[in-house]
């Protein structure tokens, strides 16, 4: 039996730049944080037969790859050439649709233990690229290569994309104290409303692809906000990081009508009220978790203004581990 795990992530600065259909282009450059909630995979040889068995929001049973549904398991099982007899099970922290990159960190946490099961080790770049190949080429989820990235490597990460797709994985220099103190001032709260992103990243798929100027350029500025984020954080300036974020939110919100609608605004707008200085929804937005940064002594007042709302805080930490192997016997 394998037990293997990979975090999700929070992203805090430059995301929609690592889409292929922006950096083959362009470049793309993103900053983000794993944190200590999971994507958790069981894998297991059955005694008795050698059926292959896929547990996850459905049951299947088939006798071969081809014979699965899961679109992310299915292409996994027919490159490490594994045929028969495996059963693979998933949970996680979070539910699904939220907006922390769950597809990929599932993805990651499978090919870990998949290599596991055939005694195989794959080095984090090795393992973060081939689950980009799995999810972007051959399931081709209109996706980019944060989230299986931050899967694999976990931390409080640079990720610069060359045209070409090679990325270049750096940690993001902030000090010990910055980082900490980072962490109690972001806070996440769950909006209660799941979606799936795919309507929101093929639309800006296709716009950019076909070279619409206004995104084009909004995808500029995000980046553009995304190393500023970066160099707030080295100097340990938190406030600007904040300020910031709220610059990257109105930014990204101008690319679709599908990001948010009055009620997100309206929980935005009484965080910000509250004394938030910025914040956004996580992931490509329309729902999951609300992420605000609260400078010195306001998060009180944000938290009772959000929990006023419906909203439900997610206490946190952030993970420096990335994707492990937790049990193999």
């Amino acid at each position: 039996m394998i037990f293997s795990r990979a975090p999700l992530r929070i992203p805090l600065g430059g995301g929609g730049t690592d889409l292929p259909s922006y950096y083959a282009k362009y470049g793309g450059f993103v900053v983000s944080a794993a944190i200590d909630k999971y994507v958790y995979i069981y894998v297991n040889r059955p005694a008795a037969d050698d059926l292959l068995r896929v547990k996850y929001s459905r049951y299947e049973e088939a006798q071969s790859p081809d014979g699965i549904v899961h679109d992310l398991v299915r292409p996994s099982l027919e490159l490490l050439k594994i045929e028969k007899n495996v059963e693979i099970a998933s949970m996680a922290d979070v539910p699904a649709g939220t907006g922390l990159g769950s597809s990929g960190s599932y993805l990651v946490a499978l090919l870990l233990a998949l290599h596991e099961l055939k005694r195989e080790r794959v080095p984090t770049k090795a393992l973060a690229e081939f689950a980009c190949h799995v999810e972007m080429d051959l399931a081709n989820h209109p996706v980019g290569k944060q989230d299986q990235y931050l899967a694999a490597f976990g931390g409080m990460t640079c990720l610069e994309i060359d045209r070409d797709g090679h990325v270049h994985v750096s940690p993001l220099d902030i000090s010990q104290d910055s980082a900490e103190e980072l962490r109690s001032r972001v806070v996440l709260f769950f909006t209660g409303v799941t979606r799936g992103a795919d309507p929101i990243l093929e639309a800006q798929r296709t716009q950019t692809e076909r070279g619409d100027q206004e995104i084009v350029d909004n995808l500029h500025r995000t980046k553009e906000l995304g190393y500023r984020i970066k160099e707030a954080l080295e100097r340990g300036e938190l406030d600007t990081f904040g300020r910031l974020l709220d610059e990257h939110w109105q930014t990204k919100k101008r690319r679709s009508t599908l990001i948010t609608d009055r009620r997100f605004d309206a929980w935005y707008d009484a965080a910000r009220a509250a004394g938030a200085l910025g914040g956004k929804l996580i992931g490509a937005g329309g729902g999951g978790f609300l992420m605000m940064y609260c400078p010195s002594g306001v998060k009180a007042s944000v938290r009772h203004a959000l929990t006023d709302l419906g909203l439900r805080e997610m206490s946190y930490d952030f993970d420096f581990e990335g994707a492990k192997v937790l049990v193999n016997f």
